[in-house]
């Protein structure tokens, strides 16, 4: 349907993603001037895109262009008829932000369009990919080493699992409430853009400030450490040496093989967005595999009381499920948060909206898939350690899964598992590297992080203009591992870089329990604040186009127990939660910092370059 007469409203990125990303409806009536005051906010009131000024319209056919200054008919999906040059992020030139329609010889890409080096142009995650990324992460090292946590403060195999079953609930309400978002808003950052979008770019920032320094690298370090515990222990075992992972030996190989696995799957993220997809996929049949024969190995020694040495454990059928069951809510408390932690990742497939094909459809069919198949995956695999182990082998063990294998095949059932664990591991790490590259790139678009983070390859353009000499091994490696358009390097590798890093560090002082504390306060709060900001954003914009909407009680009940766990993380442990503050709080200077140069960068560009060519300026004056 038309409009005669448009007066040219102002539109923001959140209103033209919202648009391109969902099918065409019969809406004529948008929604309100967001509240972000950030360099995605694209202006449109000097300069239509629908100008005849601009080149993306020049592209358009059939539409006779006159004086621009009298009153035009369109309808809002002729937006859309020249896709390649209408996308609804800015356009980045020597690290700085200009609007849409200031394209400029460096914002047009050998590719087409605008940006050539953005990702979002290149929307080539299916909804399998979403799933692998979800999935991936969170069957992780949770699984096989916070049973022991777990355990150890429920107090019993029933309260055990009751805490696995409410903490996947709470995680699929959370999940729920961030596909809402992730429709609404679908660009690349995840809670990044919510909440700038929501709550201002300070919020967003120190969400970025936490997530990009803390909490993505240090959450893969612990990924890493556990893949390096099991690899060790497992040669230890094969070998019969006399020193364990936790001895001066063991530790050195534990970190040594830590980052050698980090490197490893850095390097191959960094090739191809095709090849860190593939290996997603694959790694995510691979874990459901293993754990469905966990379960069914346990189902099967229960049933029959078949070990390797000794007898079967009959604990689970001499005791009471819930005998022994903790009265302390500071120790339900914790538990909780070991729960949390194994199905930690649930957000990160929202890092990636932009480079969904369909994010409308898939992003909330990957959430209610992947949701449900994780729950009860974790269920099985528990009770299948409960009928093989007993409850203080559990609760003592950091390796339960060795642990399970030994007791049902004997060494090699136990070199079996390990390396089952560690290639689980190393999954969550192939999936972990993937998002927090994105998000690390987003930073850098927005500029709370320099410019280069925000590159794709290594180049800050591609090639154009020349012809380049590739040998037929080059072409076969390109067409089987790189992507379709744009071949080997269109990733984020500057991003993954920062991000291996900050790993490598975290790997290196490799503290379990700080790490711990911090995604429980910090974490934590920012999940409240950003689910919170579903329920603001639906009172400030309720017009705003929302292919999928949550009940309005998930986000409810997701921001009281995440406040509950919030608080008693904060009273059971205040002295490191201070710390968590201060880190947090200490974000704030350097966001003025940062948005001062950002600013100052945009200014420089307009001055005809950096300070040091003032000549330029003179000349211009004069």
């Amino acid at each position: 349907m038309s409009r005669a007469g448009y007066a040219n409203p102002p539109r923001d990125s959140l209103e033209l993603a919202s648009l391109a990303s969902s099918p065409v409806s019969p809406r004529t009536s948008l929604s309100s001037a967001s509240g972000i005051s950030s360099s995605r906010r694209l202006s449109l009131e000097n300069e239509d895109p629908l100008n005849a000024s601009n080149p993306a319209a020049s592209t358009t056919s059939g539409h006779r262009r006159g004086d621009t200054n009298r009153s035009r008919n369109y309808s809002v999906s002729s937006a859309f008829d020249f896709g390649p040059n209408f996308y609804p992020l800015p356009s980045t030139t020597a690290g700085g932000y200009a609007p849409l329609s200031a394209l400029t010889p460096t914002s047009i890409g050998s590719t087409g369009g605008l940006g050539g080096g953005s990702l979002e142009k290149r929307k080539s995650l299916s909804y399998l990919n979403g799933l692998s990324l979800v999935v991936g992460i969170i069957i992780g090292s949770g699984i096989f080493a916070s049973p022991s946590q777990v355990n150890s403060n429920a107090g019993s195999p029933g309260a055990s699992l009751i805490v696995w079953v409410v903490a996947g609930i709470l995680t699929w309400t959370g999940a729920a409430s961030y596909a809402e978002l992730g429709g609404a808003i679908p660009l690349n950052g995840g809670a990044q853009v919510y909440l700038a979008k929501i709550f201002g770019e300070l919020t967003g920032f120190l969400y970025t400030w936490c997530a990009v320094f803390v909490l993505k690298p240090g959450g893969a370090a612990i990924i890493c450490i556990i893949f390096g515990e099991y690899i060790v222990n497992a040669i230890a075992s094969s070998t019969s040496s006399k020193w364990e992972s936790q001895d001066l030996p063991g530790a050195f190989l534990n970190k040594a093989v830590a980052l050698t696995g980090l490197v490893l799957v850095t390097l191959l993220n960094c090739l191809s967005t095709k090849l860190g997809t593939r290996m997603g996929d694959f790694f995510m049949f691979f874990k459901f595999i293993a754990l469905l024969g966990v379960a069914v190995t346990g189902v099967v020694v229960a049933a029959t009381g078949f070990t390797w040495k000794g007898g079967a454990n009959h604990e689970w059928k001499d005791k009471g499920w819930f005998e022994g069951t903790s009265k302390d809510v500071s120790s339900w408390a914790v538990a909780m948060y070991g729960g949390l932690w194994a199905y930690d990742g649930w957000d990160n497939v929202n890092f990636v909206t932009g480079e969904m094909r369909n994010p409308s459809r898939d992003l909330p069919l990957v959430i209610h898939t992947a949701m449900p198949l994780v729950i009860i995956s974790y269920v099985l695999a528990n009770i299948a350690y409960f009928f093989v182990l007993p409850s203080a082998v559990i609760a003592a063990s950091n390796t339960v899964a060795v642990q399970f294998g030994r007791k049902v095949f004997g060494p090699v059932g136990a070199l079996v598992l390990a390396i089952a664990v560690a290639a689980s591991c190393f999954g969550a790490l192939n999936a972990a590297t993937f998002t927090s590259g994105r998000l690390v790139y987003a930073a850098g678009k927005e500029g709370y992080l320099p410019s280069i983070f925000s590159r794709v390859g290594i180049r800050s353009e591609h090639t154009s203009g020349r012809m380049r000499t590739r040998s037929w091994l080059t072409k076969r490696i390109s067409r089987f591992l790189g992507d379709d358009e744009s071949g080997l390097g269109f990733t984020p590798i500057y991003a993954m870089m920062l991000n291996t890093c900050l790993t490598a560090a975290y790997i290196f002082v490799g503290e379990f329990s700080t790490l711990l504390t911090f995604y429980g306060v910090a974490g934590y709060t920012f999940y409240f604040l950003t689910v919170l900001g579903l329920i603001v954003l639906r009172v400030r914009e309720p017009h705003l186009e929302r292919p999928y909407r949550t009940w309005i009680s998930t986000p409810i009940i997701f921001c009281c127990v995440s406040l509950f766990l919030v608080s008693r993380g904060i009273f059971a442990d205040p002295l490191r939660t201070v710390v968590v503050a201060v880190f947090v709080l200490a974000g704030i200077p350097v966001f003025f910092w940062r948005l001062r140069g950002r600013d100052g960068a945009r200014r420089g560009r307009e001055d005809d370059g950096p300070w040091w060519k003032f000549w330029r300026r003179w000349l211009r004056k004069g």
